[in-house]
């Protein structure tokens, strides 16, 4: 949710990025706000208009992306349940779109996309096999 604010949105400080995270229903504290930017790897620049805003990096290091994910479904990941070319993921209330954008980022041959909800993430897999491993996958980091 974090990276999708300040991608889209003009924030400068983590003051502005608590504020457009309120609006949108998630409440966080300025300690987790701070270390959620660390890892993502947010940093500041400046835009078109010479002001400093928080900028997305422009591609995560090799082997981020794949932590990225562990990170995320260990903390917020509940069950993976494979159904023919589908992996339904459930996970904490409103983890779902951080979840799908760690599995989209990953860039999988598994992981053809994904769709969310506030609390279930639905991926779509090449086939049955492929949605196997991948839910057997993401059970080991629940």
């Amino acid at each position: 949710m974090i990276a999708r604010v300040v991608a889209n949105g003009r924030i400068g400080t983590q003051l502005e990025l608590l504020d457009a995270l309120a609006r949108q229903g998630c409440r966080v504290t300025q300690a987790t706000v701070s270390r959620d930017i660390r890892e993502l790897g947010i940093e500041k620049a400046r835009d078109s208009l010479g002001q400093e805003r928080y900028a997305l990096p422009a591609g995560p290091p090799a082997g981020a992306a794949r932590e990225s994910l562990g990170a995320v479904v260990t903390q917020y990941g509940r069950r993976a349940i494979a159904a023919q070319n589908l992996v339904v993921l459930r996970c904490e209330f409103g983890a779902a779109p951080a979840v799908a954008g760690a599995l989209d980022r990953i860039e999988d041959r598994r992981v053809l996309g994904t769709l969310a909800g506030d609390d279930t993430c639905l991926i779509v897999a090449p086939g049955p096999r492929e949605a196997r491993a991948l839910a057997r996958e993401l059970k080991k980091y629940i």
